[in-house]
């Protein structure tokens, strides 16, 4: 992998010049002024939203079901947006005040066919540039946000490395951090999520990653794609674009390993267990002799020489840093530079977020895993808070768990059942799917966990909720917040009282 990078400088102003746009973009149409006056004149950074439009900017008018982008142009124009996407249908019919705004403040206005796919088309010749970043895509149901932390962190040991920020792996989100690369980036390393169909493919298509693994594949949105065979389909297309160079990674024990790893070009590299109860090859294979668990500080990774620290809890995570692991081991990282990467990795807000809260009159423990949530999630998330040893009561606070179409009825159901097993001694469950699973829940169940005075609670509000917690919790007791994003269950932590803080980094020492 060479230390020197080529395409834009690192210093360099413009990312993308007119003349690039327009070889960039399929159908793109510069209008009011010829290329010759305006081919050098380009864009430094790139918005959706009108609203982060600074000097400079490319600014992309999206249209969407609920929310046109065109009509935030001229505010745009103002702010400064160098360049604009315009489709050409709003071109044709708002000639005169794009007209006008080209003339007061010199915005270069592009016709083109789509303004969401010349976006990504521009992104993908912007990504082009680089033929010595080594790029790096991950994707998966779940965890792919913590394997691009991980794999990030162990990069960037090395050489500088450029990453999606926070959360932005979509459609635009990847574009907008594509955009970020820059001269001075030996790596790259982006995760792909998707809502819809042929996503994946698309973002795979900007990228070109000549490394791409895939985390899982569960259920996150299988209401979208309606089984988890077409989603393991769609998650396999990060690997649409390999030719021989190229190397994905499959974890061994995926039920859709075989199908995932049937690819036209590149190489496939199955890594951990084939068992899904182990992280890990018995026959040490990839590196690993042995780990131990420390519950909410995580584990420690007995990897050739050295002795990993991974302050991430859960049995997930353990999968997670195993398959970042196996990407770092394939590229010619040496156990230092692993260990010292993950080792720099903590949690991830709202991710498996361990905190203390209550004061010292009520000190309470906190999971806060209200993210996201999916079946999956929802599972390991119950058996990882079941497995704990505490000084109180374990409490378990589930939220509903969004865009499960049609299994919503039966996963619902499910999770509560799962969690009348898991030894709590409360369930707090809040949303209507929550709430409608526990009535579905056969009569049997429900005595035999009321004869181990198991409490549940169906709180209809956050406050109610708080309120029902209060008067619950005692001294020493671990609560388990888990639901959907849209749940936004931590609305719940400022009604318990007290400062929270994390849980020491060194608490596995």
């Amino acid at each position: 992998m060479a230390n020197e990078q080529t395409g834009p400088d690192a210093n360099s102003a413009i990312l993308l010049n007119a003349a690039q746009i327009l070889e960039a973009v399929n159908g793109a149409e510069l209008l009011f002024t010829p290329l010759s006056a305006a081919a050098r004149q380009g864009f430094v950074l790139a918005a959706t939203d009108s609203r982060n439009v600074t000097p400079g900017s490319l600014f992309v008018p999206l249209v969407g079901t609920m929310q046109d982008g065109h009509r935030y142009i001229a505010e745009a124009s103002d702010a400064g947006a160098s360049v604009v996407f315009v489709e050409k249908s709003r071109a044709r019919e708002n000639a005169a005040q794009l007209k006008a705004l080209y003339k007061k403040n010199g915005t270069l206005f592009f016709a083109v066919d789509h303004t969401l796919y010349a976006f990504q088309e521009a992104a993908a010749f912007y990504a082009a540039q680089f033929p010595s970043l080594c790029k790096i895509g991950v994707t998966g149901s779940s965890g792919k946000t913590t394997v691009k932390e991980m794999l990030a962190a162990i990069f960037s040991v090395r050489g500088e490395t450029v990453k999606n920020e926070g959360n932005l792996n979509s459609e635009t989100g990847l574009p907008l951090s594509v955009f970020n690369i820059r001269a001075r980036h030996r790596f790259g390393v982006f995760e792909m999520g998707m809502n819809r169909r042929n996503e994946i493919r698309e973002l795979a298509g900007i990228l070109r990653p000549s490394l791409a693994l895939i985390t899982n594949i569960g259920t996150a949105h299988v209401g979208i794609l309606g089984s988890r065979r077409e989603i393991a389909e769609e998650k396999k297309n990060i690997f649409f674009y390999f030719d021989g160079s190229c190397t994905g990674f499959v974890p061994a024990s995926d039920d859709f390993a075989s199908l995932l790893a049937d690819i036209p070009a590149g190489k496939i590299v199955f890594y951990g267990s084939r068992q899904k109860k182990l992280a890990v090859d018995p026959d040490g294979a990839s590196g690993i002799s042995e780990t131990e668990d420390f519950g909410l500080s995580g584990f420690r990774i007995r990897y050739e020489n050295e002795d990993i620290f991974l302050r991430l809890p859960g049995f997930y995570n353990l999968r997670n840093a195993v398959g970042a692991l196996a990407v770092a081991r394939f590229a010619g990282f040496s156990p230092a530079e692993i260990k010292a990467g993950l080792e720099s990795v903590s949690n991830l807000p709202g991710r498996t977020e361990i905190l203390k809260i209550g004061g010292k009159q009520r000190p309470l423990t906190v999971i806060k895993d209200c993210y996201n949530a999916n079946p999956d999630s929802m599972q390991h998330a119950l058996e990882f808070a079941a497995g704990l040893q505490t000084e109180g009561r374990l409490v378990l606070v589930l939220g509903s768990m969004l865009e499960l179409g049609s299994v919503s009825r039966e996963a619902h159901k499910d999770a509560v059942e799962r969690a009348l097993l898991s030894g709590a001694d409360a369930l707090f469950l809040f949303g209507d799917d929550m709430h409608q699973a526990w009535e579905r829940v056969p009569f049997d169940a429900k005595s035999e966990a009321a004869s181990r005075n198991l409490r549940v609670f169906l709180p209809e509000t956050v406050e109610v909720l708080g309120d029902e917690l209060n008067a619950f919790l005692q001294r020493g007791d671990l609560v388990l917040l888990k639901g959907s994003r849209a749940m936004a269950l931590e609305r719940v932590l400022p009604l318990l009282g007290g400062g929270e803080f994390f849980v020491p980094e060194d608490a596995h020492a």
